[in-house]
């Protein structure tokens, strides 16, 4: 008969049966149990896998010592490491970057001490600048014993912004009014927006305490773990916005160094 609509399939049920999930106390109890179970074996990979990585890293550490430039070009070849050293005079000091390491903390293996050690430089008398995230249980932990493992229940609720402390510390600059971060600033937003309205020296890291580019989860837990591949080139970074890009560099008069280099061809996919 023409002029009638046949109604899709299913059309007259009222309710999808596979939208809406019933779910019982005595089911759910079971799912919660089995979640923290997932989430306690993926904590003991994780320490247990830091725990095996520090050697090699080390091995890693005592060969980089010998090839030039290589954290310095690690650290460029990420995009967001790269703009927020994006002053000459920035990438003039990280050339003198000759080492990086994370020290992880033994008890809670999510925080971290990160280490930048320098050649002696004209810019800074410090040869470590370090910048720690000190963890901080929460008081429920006061009374849990770690398992065979060093797993205490309050690890499973862990919270970066609650449960964790950066530091800061005072660069020793050579020439106090000449410091890059006295030079290049921070520049909070004039909204009160968490995120500053100019990063300001890439050294701003170390002297501040909050770290609102989250630059050392890119240090820590990009770069770090995958430093040879950032090195040659086989690495991205995160992208940044096109308005950070166009950002003017106020160090035109100085020398740029070249940290853009080697790069390796990157492989075609098949």
């Amino acid at each position: 008969m023409s002029g009638v609509k046949r109604a899709s399939p299913g059309a007259h049920n009222e309710k999808d049966s596979l939208q809406n999930a019933e779910l019982s106390d005595a089911d759910a109890q079971k799912l919660q149990e089995v979640q923290k179970d997932i989430a306690r074996v993926e904590l003991v990979l994780e320490r247990r896998a830091q725990k095996e990585l520090t050697p090699v890293y080390a091995k890693r550490r005592s060969v980089a010592k010998s090839i030039p430039r290589y954290w310095p070009i690690a650290l460029m070849n990420h995009n967001i490491l790269s703009f927020h050293a994006q002053h000459n005079a920035d990438r003039q000091a990280l050339s003198y970057l000759e080492d990086v390491w994370i020290e992880r903390d033994p008890k809670e293996s999510r925080c971290y001490t990160i280490e930048l050690h320098f050649k002696t430089n004209p810019y800074f008398a410090d040869t470590v600048l370090k910048k720690e995230y000190k963890y901080l249980p929460p008081p429920a932990a006061a009374d849990e014993k770690p398992d065979a493992d060093g797993i205490i229940p309050s690890m499973f609720d862990f919270s970066w912004e609650r449960d964790v402390e950066p530091s800061s510390m005072k660069i020793q600059w050579k020439d106090p009014e000449n410091a890059l971060t006295k030079l290049h600033p921070r520049v909070e937003d004039e909204d009160g927006d968490d995120i500053p309205a100019d990063a300001g020296s890439f050294f701003n890291f170390f002297e501040i305490a909050s770290d609102p580019f989250d630059i050392a989860n890119v240090i820590a837990n990009e770069v770090f773990p995958e430093a040879t591949d950032y090195f040659l080139g086989n690495m991205g970074g995160d992208e940044i916005d096109s308005d950070e890009e166009d950002s003017e560099d106020d160090d035109d008069d100085a020398e740029e160094i070249d940290l853009e280099k080697p790069r390796a061809k990157k492989q075609k996919k098949n």
